[in-house]
């Protein structure tokens, strides 16, 4: 790894490549996972508790529900197609240009959705627009997460690559608590019918004010010093998906399951908990989502702890360990969720659980790009991240909703459990990447 200063990359030949001050790459790389997480979150609650109602009327609570939710992995089957896109063009042009266009798209389709009628307007016309604009917001986000994080690492100083890969997850947390916090707001405000009739596209239309942001501070940004000294020498290539099929192929199958897990756990934490808490635990949506952004603090700190860590320790057998742990609170969790109104085995519940994916979650930001060669890093980081989505989120809240309906919560942890072993299996398979050399 290059030497570097608090501005400068220093190159083997004595010139220097200018690097963005930290706060700029710190609120560039962090605001578009912010945009995304607040709009998945915004789809998730609204998908879980009022879309049931508003596109599928006609139809029985359960089955509306996992309708609902179906729509829910739209966005997840387009991401792979916009990390195509946006892998092929942020590995070719350059991070900048790909990760303005993907936040334009990301956010200008949650604005659509605040704007869409109702089945009772439109008919089955509503689900399909809804569909639309899901499978566009979920083509902008293909090209999010992967561009975030090389915006952060590739700006990294030598050993805080971990440390600066953190800086766009925690957008995670910071869109969860923005999301659910203006729902929270809203519901204690509005009442049934009226969060039903507008207030729940409230959260929808001011996603628009954080896209203004991520697009000014975006547009100041540089392009990453190691992609400039990559354009400098020669060493980008013309066709980055015929590359990193051929080269890669290995990795994005490893990236995958090792991500994939991550998925599954924040979905069944974030997104299927609040549906069965609602129906089936006694919780009202406003106390579940008090509950929820009181554990999401717990996410916050270890996503800052586990990368700090990842960079003094190495990834791979923190990760695994908790890989392991998954496995074991797999089989736990359904006690948690079990009687009317457990307040104690909800918070239990989401704070162990956002407590392990917490420290899953951090340094996934630096390992999965170290799997790739600076030529691939965009295709390679994004392909497997997105593919991920599929294998562990795209249906994650609707197979545990059908799971727990027709065999109970322990399958929903078994499903869980699955996934974590999985994730396991593909963190044995992969080396330690703490040293990787990132300039190559």
């Amino acid at each position: 790894m290059e030497n570097v200063t608090s501005n400068t990359l220093h190159k083997e030949e004595g010139t220097t490549l200018e690097r963005d001050p930290v706060k700029t790459v710190i609120f560039a790389s962090m605001i578009g996972t912010a945009v995304e997480f607040f709009d998945f979150y915004a789809f998730g609650t609204a998908s879980a508790t009022y879309f049931p109602k508003i596109f599928f009327p006609t139809l029985t609570p359960t089955i509306a529900m996992m309708l609902s939710l179906l729509t829910f992995g739209v966005a997840f089957v387009a991401r792979p197609l916009g990390s195509f896109i946006f892998g092929h063009f942020g590995d070719k042009i350059g991070r900048k240009k790909t990760l303005v266009v993907s936040l334009v798209l990301m956010g200008g389709s949650t604005v659509m959705i605040g704007f869409l009628p109702g089945y009772s307007t439109l008919g089955f016309s509503a689900v399909l627009l809804l569909c639309i604009c899901r499978f566009i917001q979920g083509i902008g986000l293909g090209g999010e997460w992967s561009g975030a994080v090389l915006v952060a690492t590739e700006n990294a100083p030598e050993g805080k690559r971990a440390l600066y890969g953190a800086f766009p997850e925690l957008g995670a947390p910071i869109g969860f608590i923005l999301c659910n916090g203006l729902f929270y707001v809203l519901e204690s405000f509005l009442s049934a019918s009226q969060m039903a009739s507008f207030g729940w596209r409230i959260p929808f239309l001011a996603s628009s004010v954080m896209v203004f942001i991520g697009l000014w501070v975006r547009k100041r940004m540089q392009e990453t010093p190691l992609f400039r000294k990559a354009q400098e020498n020669s060493e980008t290539t013309k066709s980055p998906l015929k590359e990193v099929f051929k080269t890669s192929w290995k990795q994005i199958i490893r990236g995958t399951f090792i991500v994939a897990v991550t998925y599954t756990l924040f979905f069944t934490l974030s997104t299927w908990s609040i549906s069965y808490a609602t129906t089936n635990l006694g919780f009202s949506n406003k106390e579940f989502l008090l509950i929820l952004m009181g554990s999401i603090l717990v996410f916050t700190a270890m996503i800052l702890i586990s990368s700090y860590l990842a960079d003094f320790w190495g990834r791979k057998k923190m990760l695994m360990t908790t890989a392991a742990l998954l496995v074991v609170f797999s089989f736990v969790f359904p006690y948690f969720l079990s009687g009317t109104h457990n307040v104690a085995g909800a918070v239990a519940f989401l704070v162990i659980g956002f407590f392990l994916m917490g420290i899953i979650y951090g340094p996934m930001g630096a390992l999965l790009p170290e799997l790739f060669s600076t030529k691939v890093r965009y295709s390679g980081s994004a392909l497997a991240y997105n593919l991920a989505a599929i294998v562990g989120a795209a249906f994650a809240p609707t197979v545990a909703t059908w799971l727990a309906a027709n065999w109970g919560i322990k399958y929903v942890g078994l499903y869980l459990g699955v996934m974590s072993v999985l994730s396991f299996v593909a963190f044995a398979f992969t080396k330690e990447t703490k040293h990787v050399d990132y300039t190559e």
